[in-house]
């Protein structure tokens, strides 16, 4: 009998069974048609596991000079790595991982100069397929990568990168500043240049995606998406690359030989604004960032400034008309109101004197006697802020600061005239002095010449007028005053005559304020000495304005600063001629009413051949008269006849321009600054009453632009290939 067997299924476990098909169903319809799940983007997730994408990471911009030199550039580094996962070797007899780690670790720690145990700990970690050695495994140069590389050291390998390097290492780098990259290799501006301009110079990176396979290769047919990345901007500064040297020896042989915290030396172009120069001792190298202090004393630190503030003082009593430069004051002490005694640095003073010679002694007394008798503080205060003491120059470094000019009270009042009691910094020094380099007119110094875009468009930076601050004829007072302070054997800033050298100028020197708020810190070394000066006289070309902190000497400074104006001399050849005895000073007397071949006779024992205006035999006016000059000096002699004909006006200054032109009384236009190239109106043509003249001025210290439109990214490329 046949058997038959029978499987009864239970209609409970059908209806389980229909009931779990049918969630599937309902999940693979979620999945299929919902965008996400649980959260998840599954296209994306899809996408990330099939697309390969490769970063094309922008350079960084370069910063040049003026002369496009390189200053901050990019550059490839390396990282140092070793793989330790055996599973990387295939074939002992050439190991692709570190086998012998002791070795390893040993040869490694004399190369990068770091501890043994330190080297070895990094060889040890467990379950990492490769490390790297910290700090001084990154950023390697490529010769520190081949010396590593000569060990044939197993498993060793690198991972190329680039860093922020520094050719000059110290030159300039508080104003360069300097670059580093974060964990994630992103690189960001930390001081000066870099920093301030971190956005410009800071590129964009593009990327390339494309398809992969399961081994990473790109899937074939299937579309390649690449993004090209953006360069930074390349920074042209103003600097001179011949004068920044010129400041960095000076100042770095003063601080080699004198004991003394700090020394701050800027050079400006007188006429445009333009920082040529820009230094700082003690320094750092941006390459190493052996930093000690990491604020620009150029531009972040704002002291008391002392007697360089009696510039603007006279120049506000002048401007306020109530200075008379012959009045007379007694000198040595001034005791206040609040019986506050104010003395003379001298402590005694000269007397009774004028205060003419209150200014070229740098009398304290006279700037207090000024504001006591003639000038409001209000006025003062105004005059101040005018000229931007009190304000950021926004010269567009970090951090700089505004100082403060903040005097109330009678005594305050006295200080701030002679430059205790408020705080300034060298950048607004510059800012004030281009009002009298530039006949009462203010200018905006500034450190970036142009921007240079990745897609080739430039922004160009230029002088900026602010407005007129002061006349002519304050103007001219100023520089008189400031001719006297250096070049008088008495004068206060006769620490900085040159022989030959028309400088002028007004030196400072203040007490340190004490840490505590209370009063001052005592003794010759706790003082802050400095020096605004400027040249030639009639028409500057060249501003410097230097400081040095706790000094026992003004050698430190003065010796650095003459070192520096006579290398700018020559560099520039402001001066005709900078042979021994031809710039010794001359006394010229009055020649008025006397007979002009006489004169011219005299003139010509001196070495001077006069400029005669007229046919006539006797002389009835002159330029300039009782005074210092030297041989390259202009000497106009006004006939007694007004049948005038046009000189030579090659390399006439524009002060020299001004008084021809007030004896030949007709109209004229002056375009430019410095010394004049051209003349409408040729030499040896008779002067008439219909002619206007148009005069043609260039600065002897800017140079020629390249005119070809085309060669500026020509030089580019090449200076980032080099």
């Amino acid at each position: 009998m046949k058997r038959e067997n029978k499987v009864k299924i239970s209609n409970l476990f059908l209806i389980v069974a229909l009931f779990l098909f049918l969630i599937l169903i309902a999940r693979v319809a979620y999945i299929a048609l919902s965008p996400k799940v649980d959260n998840i983007d599954i296209q994306e997730l899809a996408s990330k596991r099939t697309t390969k994408t490769i970063i094309l990471n922008a350079n960084r911009g370069t910063i040049f000079d003026n002369s496009s030199n390189i200053l901050a550039q990019d550059v490839s580094s390396y990282t140092l790595i070793a793989y330790l996962d055996p599973k990387r070797t295939e074939d002992m007899k050439n190991p692709k991982h570190v086998v012998d780690k002791e070795n390893t670790a040993l040869v490694l720690s004399k190369l990068l100069e770091m501890d043994y145990e330190t080297v070895l700990g990094y060889l040890n970690k467990e379950n990492v397929y490769q490390t790297e050695f910290g700090v001084k495994g990154r950023g390697l140069t490529e010769l520190e990568k081949d010396t590593i590389k000569a060990a044939n050291l197993p498993g060793i390998d690198f991972l190329e990168t680039t860093k922020r390097y520094y050719p000059y290492g110290r030159f300039l780098s508080y104003l360069i500043g300097y670059a580093k990259a974060d964990e994630n290799d992103v690189v960001t501006g930390e001081l000066g240049i870099e920093k301030s301009y971190n956005k410009e110079l800071t590129g964009i990176n593009g990327k390339t995606e494309y398809q992969k396979d399961l081994r990473g290769y790109k899937i074939a047919g299937t579309k390649e998406m690449t993004e090209e990345e953006q360069d930074g901007s390349d920074i042209y500064l103003t600097i001179d690359n011949s004068v920044q040297f010129f400041v960095e020896e000076a100042i770095n042989n003063s601080y080699e030989k004198y004991n003394y915290d700090e020394i701050d030396i800027i050079v400006a172009n007188a006429k445009t604004g333009e920082i040529l120069g820009y230094g700082t001792a003690p320094s750092f190298d941006p390459n190493i960032r052996d930093i000690k202090n990491y604020l620009d004393s150029n531009s972040s630190v704002a002291f008391e400034p002392g007697s360089t503030m009696k510039i603007y003082t006279y120049m506000a009593a002048l401007e306020a008309g109530v200075y008379k430069g012959n009045d007379t004051y007694m000198s040595g002490r001034f005791e206040t109101k609040d019986k506050t005694v104010i003395r003379d640095w001298n402590k005694v003073g000269w007397g009774r004197i004028t205060f003419d010679q209150g200014f070229i002694y740098s009398s304290n007394t006279a700037v207090v006697n000024i504001m006591d008798k003639y000038l409001e503080a209000s006025k003062l205060r105004d005059y101040l802020k005018r000229l931007g003491f009190g304000s950021k120059t926004n010269i567009n470094l970090p951090n700089e600061a505004a100082g403060e000019i903040d005097f109330r009270y009678e005594t305050e009042v006295f200080n701030a005239a002679f430059g205790q009691g408020i705080l300034t910094t060298p950048i607004q020094h510059i800012k004030a002095l281009t009002s009298i380099s530039n006949d009462g007119e203010l200018l905006s110094p500034y450190i970036v010449k142009k921007i240079v875009k990745s897609n080739g468009e430039v922004v160009k930076n230029e002088r900026t007028s602010l407005g007129r601050v002061a006349s002519s004829k304050t103007i001219e007072y100023m520089k008189n005053l400031m001719w006297h302070t250096i070049n008088d054997s008495d004068g206060a800033a006769h620490a900085y005559y040159i022989k030959g050298y028309d400088i002028i100028g007004k030196t400072g020197t203040a007490q340190i304020a004490s840490t505590n708020g209370k009063g001052y810190l005592t003794g010759d070394k706790n003082v802050i000495r400095s020096i605004a000066l400027m040249f030639p006289k009639d028409d500057p070309e060249i501003i410097i304005y230097g400081a040095v902190k706790r000094s026992t000497t003004v050698s430190a400074l003065s010796e650095p600063v003459k070192s520096i104006v006579e290398n700018i001399a020559k560099y520039y050849n402001i001066y005709d001629s900078m042979n021994g005895n031809d710039k010794d000073l001359l006394k010229l007397g009055s020649y008025v009413n006397k007979e002009v071949s006489a004169v011219k006779d005299e003139l010509g024992q001196k070495g001077i051949t006069p400029i005669v205006l007229g046919s006539g035999n006797i002389v009835i006016n002159q330029y300039p008269i009782n005074t210092n000059i030297t041989k390259e000096s202009k000497v106009f002699l006004v006939t007694n006849s007004n049948d005038y004909v046009m000189p030579d006006l090659k390399n006439y200054s524009k002060n020299d321009l001004e008084v021809l032109f007030s004896y030949l009384n007709i109209p004229y236009t002056i375009e430019g600054t410095g010394y004049l190239v051209s003349q409408s109106i040729k030499e040896g043509t008779k002067i008439t009453p219909e002619m206007e003249v148009k005069l043609v001025l260039k600065s002897k210290i800017v140079k020629e632009e390249n005119k070809d439109n085309n060669s500026e990214d020509n030089t580019k490329d090449e200076d980032k290939k080099t």
